[in-house]
């Protein structure tokens, strides 16, 4: 892979794209879908989450030279700032076509999920609304994947992922707390600090998990196993440090989609 590959993928978020994508992924597999339908899922989800992560990027990129971020392509002159318009503009145009071939009900949700983590980096960031557009994206990722298939999300299932996407949120601003301050973000987990963010976060992470568990049918051996893991990943989020605590919700995200597989 040459340089500024790498260095486009790292500007997206790679990571946490590829997660989101994965998880949009099973929730196709849990709601039957064919498989021509769920490639042309998990492709509008993966193009939605890499526009999202180059917008944040290009908006972000003062803050994160003032800041010396060294891992932020686009604050280090890795990456131009023209080849990241181009590529946010090229992954927001795919996701709108691909959104709509879903059907235009589910094109729609998926480009309000889209709009909100726009929002998020425009704007709601910075405000004690920080959590609003993890929490409404999160929550209608399932609505989408099942109105793709014509079929309806369970409430349960779409409660369950807005709590898991404000625990994201917290989890993955509490390592920047500090360079955000320099340069004036408040959201919400900077009004919280880091103790009490990390605490809340792990909350509504269990809680996440525990409502799948009992709305569900899964029992016995499935579903010792299923709260042994998130039990061990709350705590790894508890006691993390770094980026440790963000991945960590991640794979209870995972656990709880196989949770759900599981039903």
């Amino acid at each position: 892979m040459t340089t500024g590959a790498s260095a486009l993928l790292r500007a997206a978020h790679a990571p946490p794209a590829l997660a989101v994508t994965v998880l949009g992924l099973l929730l196709a597999l849990t709601a039957d879908l064919d498989p021509p339908r769920i490639a042309l899922v998990t492709a509008a989800v993966l193009t939605g989450q890499l526009s999202i992560g180059w917008s944040n990027d290009l908006r972000d990129r003062a803050r994160d030279t003032a800041v010396g971020r060294s891992d932020k392509p686009l604050a280090t002159g890795e990456l131009s700032v023209s080849v990241a318009r181009a590529a946010c503009a090229l992954a927001l145009v795919a996701t709108v076509v691909l959104s709509l071939a879903c059907g235009w009900r589910a094109g729609a949700v998926h480009l309000v999920l889209v709009a909100s983590g726009w929002a998020y980096n425009l704007w709601l960031k910075s405000t004690v609304l920080s959590w609003l557009p993890y929490a409404v994206a999160f929550g209608v990722l399932p609505v989408f994947v099942h109105l793709a298939g014509d079929s309806r999300a369970p409430a349960e299932v779409v409660v369950g992922a807005s709590l898991l996407g404000v625990g994201a949120h917290l989890l993955n601003v509490v390592p920047d707390l500090d360079e955000d301050a320099a340069t004036g973000v408040r959201g919400l987990p900077h009004r919280l600090g880091a103790r009490r963010s990390t605490v809340l976060a792990v909350v509504l992470l269990v809680a996440a998990s525990l409502n799948l568990l009992v709305t569900g049918s899964t029992g016995g051996i499935p579903a010792v196993i299923g709260g042994i893991l998130v039990a061990g990943l709350a705590g790894l989020a508890l006691v993390g440090t770094g980026r440790a605590p963000f991945y960590s919700a991640i794979g209870i995200a995972l656990v709880d989609v196989v949770i759900l597989v599981a039903r």
